[in-house]
This record gives structure tokens, sequence and C-alpha cells, in this order.
């Protein structure tokens, strides 16, 4: 009789240990929104929350080291108009954030240096072009400035935030759920409410692979891997929950039931150590597995396991790890009584030095391309930093006013460029007063142009809404001309 052992994993023994409640986030209003989001966002720099209000939507952003008791009057982003639904932080800049709401606007924030100290009410950029509630935003991994949202409207837009313009809009039969880009960002996978998975090319627009991935009526969540593969997780006709692991043509490698529980699981994917973290809405386990090339390619290692049942989950990225105690993962759960627990995922090893098979070059900050050159069809990888030496964020530069085709500048050239922008506007004005146009004394130009630029935007959402209706009430007359005729 043979015998197989156990399989060998240096991950078989990753644990969790949650801080102690003064090193946690406490006294947080946390949403009751019904909607299927992780409701919390984190960065080296900051934690983002969303949160309970009245008349509106918002989010409260803290800094990492403000840990313990929030003040019940804390400064919030509070720009939305109705409840907000999802946030991301942009991977290229710790300070930019995107944020979806039920009022069908995608809002990008610029949360100042040091954190907020009042109420931050006006974002950078307003995004309008859904007609219903968007409750899915998705940053590009490698390209600078480009935004995916998903709307109740069953759209997808491919936003340059930079210029506030879409890309692309791209309709489907139902409503998109969860999305994730491939490793170089040339491919996207996106589930839907009618339960299937398609891989879509965002460019064209055009869907190129799809399938059925989960016979139960409850929202899949998908996550695309670093070698094409694509993992989701959902539920059976049973209402079991199940997790599957699928080719780049979307065929099924694996499919695994988890257990009976009916909270959506969102996956979480560690391209550095092919490790998916489940973390079930309502639940109080944390399970990882690990992604190989050998069936059946999903592999259980271990679960977290607490008391208390997870209200959303934050998911810290590799470069805000702390290298130092083997610390592979870390999670911000979100308690039902307004408690962030921090929840850090190590590798027990003894030798304090630097480990290199724990730790191979990850993603960066710095984008691969910007957002025109993706648009003309280039590819890249992203751009990888080693952790070794400790992760040291790259200098930006703060948000041009004049020239919004440039949302997060990098280089010394780009800080040159808008200074020169501003001197010719400058100059331009003075020509202009010069040649017999006069404007008072307090007016500052720049506002002028910065509130020209949000009306245009605005005018466009409300020339697609005055498109939308005045199609729905043609179609809604020729039905009536129509009955007309039939009783003639």
């Amino acid at each position: 009789m043979s015998f197989r052992g156990i399989r060998q994993s240096k991950f078989r023994h990753v644990f969790g240990q949650a801080l102690k409640r003064d090193q946690c986030y406490d006294n947080i209003r946390i949403t009751k929104s019904s909607w299927d989001s992780t409701f919390c966002a984190v960065n080296p720099k900051y934690l983002a929350i969303i949160t309970e209000a009245a008349g509106g939507g918002a989010f409260l952003v803290l800094g990492l080291d403000k840990s313990g008791r929030v003040d019940r009057d804390a400064p919030l982003v509070v720009g939305h108009k109705a409840a907000v639904l999802d946030i991301q932080w942009c991977p290229h800049n710790d300070d930019i954030i995107a944020s979806a709401s039920e009022d069908c606007t995608v809002k990008v924030w610029q949360i100042p240096e040091g954190g907020l100290l009042r109420n931050l009410e006006e974002p950078v950029v307003d995004l309008a072009a859904h007609q219903r509630r968007v409750g899915l935003v998705v940053w590009h991994p490698t390209v600078q400035n480009i935004l995916l949202s998903g709307g109740s409207d069953n759209k997808i837009v491919i936003w340059n935030v930079g210029t506030g313009e879409p890309v692309a809009e791209m309709e489907f039969p139902d409503i998109p759920l969860s999305a994730s880009w491939s490793w170089d960002g040339a491919k996207l996978v996106a589930s839907f409410k009618d339960r299937k998975v398609r891989i879509i090319d965002p460019r064209k627009g055009s869907i190129l692979h799809e399938v059925c991935a989960h016979e139960g009526n409850k929202p899949t969540q998908v996550v695309y891997l670093k070698n094409g593969s694509v993992f989701t997780t959902g539920f059976s006709r049973m209402s079991e929950r199940q997790y599957a692991l699928w080719n780049e043509k979307l065929k099924n490698m694996n499919t695994s039931e988890i257990d009976t529980s009916n909270g959506v699981i969102f996956p979480f994917y560690d391209p550095d150590t092919s490790m998916v973290y489940l973390c079930g809405k309502g639940d109080s386990v944390i399970r990882y597995f690990e992604i190989t090339n050998d069936s059946p390619h999903v592999h259980f290692l271990n679960l977290y396991q607490s008391s208390d049942p997870q209200r959303g989950i934050g998911w810290m990225p590799k470069r805000g790890l702390n290298v130092n105690n083997c610390e592979i993962a870390r999670f911000y759960k979100l308690h039902t009584k307004g408690l962030c627990e921090v929840i850090p995922m190590t590798v027990p090893r003894k030798s304090e030095l630097f480990q290199d098979d724990l730790y191979p070059d990850t993603l960066g900050d710095m984008p691969s391309l910007s957002a025109e050159e993706w648009i003309e069809g280039k590819n890249a990888d992203p751009i990888l930093i080693s952790l070794k030496d400790g992760y040291v964020a790259t200098k930006k530069a703060g948000i041009a006013k004049v020239a919004p085709s440039i949302l997060m500048s990098r280089s010394n050239h780009t800080n040159d460029t808008s200074k020169s922008s501003r001197t010719t506007l400058h100059h331009t004005s003075h020509e202009t007063l010069a040649s017999g146009a006069t404007l008072p004394a307090n007016i500052d130009l720049q506002n002028v142009l910065d509130d020209v630029r949000k009306l245009k935007i605005i005018a466009k959402g409300h020339e697609r809404r005055i498109k939308y209706l005045e199609d729905r009430l043609a179609a809604y007359e020729d039905d009536d001309d129509q009955e007309d005729n039939e009783h003639l």
C-alpha cells in the first residue's frame, strides 16, 4: 500500500495573531450597507473605512499610526450625495483613493500629507458616466491614471482619470459584481449577476471567453492570477460555497466545496507566494490556500480562527509589511461593533536575516506605462522592487492643477512642465488684459478654469442622462402608437 504523506510547503505553518486592542482601531461607525463589498482599503500610509452617514456617503481615512480609539467627530471624506459602496487606493500614489457610490458617480480624492485635519469635500476628479449606482472601482495595476468602474446600469467604464474622460464603455447583459486585471493589464476578468465570468479586452470592449462559473444565484468573486489562470469563489445550486480554478480560456481545472454558509467569500491573492486567502462575509475564519502546477492545483494550508464575525476586510500590499518579522500578509478585520482588528500573518523562522524565499521582488509603486501609451495598445509587466532594505516610497509631485491630464506626476521633468504651464497661463492672461479685456483684481483665473472644467464634466453626465430618457420616451411612444393601430 502506497503512502503519499503530507505535502511539503514552506507556508504550511503560516499563522495569524491579532494585535492587542490598543494597537487596533476602535469606535468606528462602520457602514450597515448590505452591498457585497469589503468596506475597507489599506496601503502603507493610510487605512480607509466606509462609515455610516446620514444624508450622504462618507468614509474615514486614518494614518496607520493613529491606532486606538477614534474620535466620534474625526474628519471624513464626505463629497458623495448617497452611500459609498466601494473604495480602493491607487497602487501608484498612496495619497490617492477612488470611491464609488449610489449617487451614480465615481470620485477620486487626494489625501493631504499628514492625513485629514478637517472634512474633505472636494474631489480631485469627478467621473460621471453611469446612470445607476456604481458598486465597483478597480485601479489598473501597471498603468498610471487608468481606473475601472462597474455600475448597476450593466456597464463597465474604463477611465483616464487624468483627463476625466472615459476610454471605453462596455455594456453587458447583467450587473458586474467584481473585476480583476491581468498581470500586465492587457485583459480583465469580471463576474456578473447572470452567473457568468467573462474575460474581456478592455481597449476593444470585446469578450474573449466566458463561462458559467458557479450555478448559485449569489455573487461570484474573481481574481486574475499571475500565470493567466482565473480563481473564483461562488455558490453551488444547493447554496454550498465553492472555489474554482480556471485556465486562461476559462476551462475548469478544479472546483471544490468549502461549506454551507451564506456569506460571500472575497479572495485575496498574493502573486509572490502564489497564496490565496479566502475571507467570507460574516465568517470568523480566514482560510488560505497555495496554488501550484501540481494537481489538484489548489492546496489547503491552514486557517485563522477567531470568535467574532467579520463585517468587512482590508488587505495590506506586500510593500507595507514588516519583513523583519517574516510577515507575509496583514488583514484589517472590521467587526460589527466598530472595531478594526489588525491580523498579521507570519511564517515562523528562527533566523533574523532577510528571507529571500519569502520575499521575492514584489510590486512597487511606479507605473510601467502612461495612460496614453496603454490606450495606444502597449502592455508592460509591473515594475518590481526588492524589500531587502525595506520599502522606501518614491517621491511624488502634487496633482498638477493646470495640466489635469497628468493626475499623479512623479518626475522633476513633470514638475518643471507644470510650472512652465502655469507661467504660460499667467502670461496669456496678462496679454489678454493688455489687449483690452479686463478682469477684477480679486478673480483667480486658475480657479475659474477649474470650475469650468468641473461644469463640463457635469454637463456631459446630464447630456447622457437626457439622451437615455429621450430614448426611453421614444420607445414608450412607439409602443402606444402600435397599441392604437391594433385597436383601429
